[in-house]
């Protein structure tokens, strides 16, 4: 998830149509360099959540497909700490970090003015730039309104615990800049930015008004995972708080597939100082949008160069067998209709949907792609239209969500009658979109239509998989 706005984890319209697949199975080998990642020296930081749903696990799985449910700490249990502050110096964590980077300015605040001040203290000390400090103070503001609207009688506790441990996170990414490699994995460690961004959000979502859809098909997914095989989310793409919405509704009874989805991120989330945070929590392949590809002319051809080199890792990925990974073929985020002014699922890019299932199909281990729709706009909506520069108005609310999933569609079987392979391509985009956007009025006719289980139907059935 991230705070700010545009094509996060969008994706696919980033692979480039002229990266072809042989017809043999593809193998393409690269080792990632090494992410460096700077270890905080700092205590102990609890972080508050709301009691509404169970938290996330703590602990990472293991890359070796064991899938064992756990249980979840109470949420007012939950911490993002480093689990041992001793393991090394900061200085010593990075090459460029500075020695200083383990300021206290915003884990010593006690209060809301403590952090406000806080704030002014390192602009005028010219190590928080103004652009960022304003940001900060905003998301304060709207988090707070947010969390208060919940009704928690801890919300003022929530958002200052909450909303120091963010603050520290991005003073500390402004102050040693964290690299994204094209393959990022979670960063459990020393400091636990899954949990982080778990806890950030859940005060956020009103639980007695969320859904799953289909709850027995998420099982069957991780049935399948179990076996090696590769699950492929279909998805339309609501806000920057998709991944943990996601991650949220399924937590309890499904926390393998919570914690190891890998996400296709688009490059705005793993360069505004806000987003940044969050995303480094999750399992990401990091592309440039098709949206932004021209932002900046004289980085076209950088932006395509790592686009195939993402490609790259993502093969790799889907090799190794026992992957799911979401993908947003639409390319951003879904706006509400200019006419109608109802939010709908944006069209899927048929090159996106066909360059991701080839990707699959000459992976080796068996692939199934589901498509998967996610209802989530209220709680962080994104600006009407698709901004290029770096952050955005943050509106913040707390509200239901919901996510459904229909069952794989094969390519083969949805294009059976296709004789033309152009055809066949359109064929299977449409079917994936027209399960998902018959998914998502159901969601919305649940939480935005008040109907909650009632509005379940013979294709989507409804639960609340938490309870």
């Amino acid at each position: 998830m991230s705070m700010t706005g545009s094509s996060a984890y969008c994706v696919a319209q980033a692979f480039p149509p002229f990266f072809r697949l042989s017809n043999k199975t593809m193998f393409l080998l690269s080792t990632p360099p090494t992410t460096f990642f700077p270890t905080p020296t700092t205590p102990r930081v609890p972080l508050l959540s709301s009691t509404a749903s169970s938290s996330s696990t703590a602990s990472s799985s293991s890359s070796s497909i064991s899938l064992r449910s756990s249980t979840a700490p109470s949420p007012s249990c939950s911490s993002v700490t480093p689990k041992d502050n001793s393991l090394v110096s900061a200085k010593h964590s990075h090459p460029n970090m500075s020695a200083s980077v383990s300021s206290r300015t915003f884990l010593n605040a006690r209060s809301e003015q403590d952090v406000f001040a806080g704030i002014k203290k390192e602009v005028e000390a010219g190590s928080l730039p103004a652009n960022v400090a304003a940001g900060m103070q905003e998301v304060y503001n709207n988090y707070k309104s947010a969390v208060i609207q919940s009704g928690d009688p801890k919300a003022n506790e929530i958002v200052l615990s909450n909303m120091i441990a963010l603050l520290d996170r991005v003073f500390l990414d402004v102050t040693d800049p964290f690299v994204f490699q094209p393959h990022h994995k979670a960063k459990r460690e020393p400091f636990d930015y899954y949990v982080f961004g778990q806890n950030y959000i859940r005060p956020l979502v009103d639980f007695k008004n969320s859904y799953v859809g289909n709850m027995p098909l998420f099982i069957e997914m991780e049935e399948k995972l179990k076996q090696g095989h590769n699950i492929i989310l279909m998805s339309n793409h609501q806000t920057e708080a998709d991944p943990a919405i996601i991650a949220l509704l399924l937590e309890t009874r499904l926390p393998y597939i919570a914690e190891n989805l890998t996400y296709v991120a688009g490059d705005r989330v793993i360069t505004d100082p806000l987003s940044k945070p969050f995303s480094i929590g999750r399992n990401l392949i990091c592309v440039y949008s098709k949206k932004h590809m021209l932002d900046d002319p004289a980085l076209v051809e950088t932006k395509r160069t790592a686009n195939i080199r993402a490609l790259k890792e993502m093969a790799m990925l889907l090799r190794n067998g026992s992957q799911i990974v979401w993908i947003a073929p639409s390319g951003g985020r879904d706006r509400p209709d200019a006419q109608t002014r109802e939010w709908v699922p944006a069209p899927f890019d048929i090159s996106s949907v066909d360059n991701m299932r080839r990707l699959v199909e000459h992976s080796g281990p068996p692939g199934h792609v589901y498509p998967l729709a996610i209802l989530c706009h209220d709680i962080m909506p994104p600006p009407l239209k698709v901004e290029k520069e770096i952050g955005e108005k943050r509106i913040i609310s707390f509200h239901g969500a919901g996510i459904s999933v229909a069952p794989a569609i094969s390519f083969s079987e949805a294009t059976a009658t296709c004789e033309n392979p152009e055809n066949a391509k359109d064929v299977f985009t449409k079917a994936l979109y027209d399960s998902v956007t018959e998914q998502y009025n159901v969601l919305k006719s649940a939480i935005h239509g008040k109907k909650g289980f009632e509005a379940s139907t013979p294709v989507v059935s409804l639960s609340q998989p938490w309870k």
